[in-house]
C-alpha cells in the first residue's frame, strides 16, 4: 500500500522533471570533478557550468514522462 503512494508521487510530471534535472546536474558536476579535462580541449568538461548543463539536459531527457502503449489504447 505504501509502495503505491510512492509510485504515484514519483509518476507525477511536476516531481519527475526537477528530480531528473537535479540528478543529471549532480552527475555532470561529479564527472567534471573526478574526470574532467586538463588540456582544455574538451568543451563540455572544461568548465563546471557546461558539465552541469549537459548533465541536466541528459537527466531531463531520461526522466521525461513517456506514455505506455496500454495508456494509448
Amino acid at each position: 500500500m505504501e509502495y503505491d503512494k510512492i509510485k504515484d508521487f514519483f509518476s507525477k510530471t511536476l516531481v519527475r522533471i526537477p528530480l531528473g534535472v537535479i540528478f543529471g546536474g549532480s552527475l555532470g558536476y561529479t564527472y567534471f570533478y573526478f574526470i574532467g579535462c586538463n588540456s582544455g580541449s574538451c568543451d563540455i568538461t572544461t568548465d563546471p557550468v557546461n558539465s552541469i548543463a549537459y548533465g541536466s539536459l541528459v537527466g531531463l531527457i531520461m526522466f521525461w514522462p513517456v506514455k505506455n502503449k496500454k495508456e494509448k489504447s
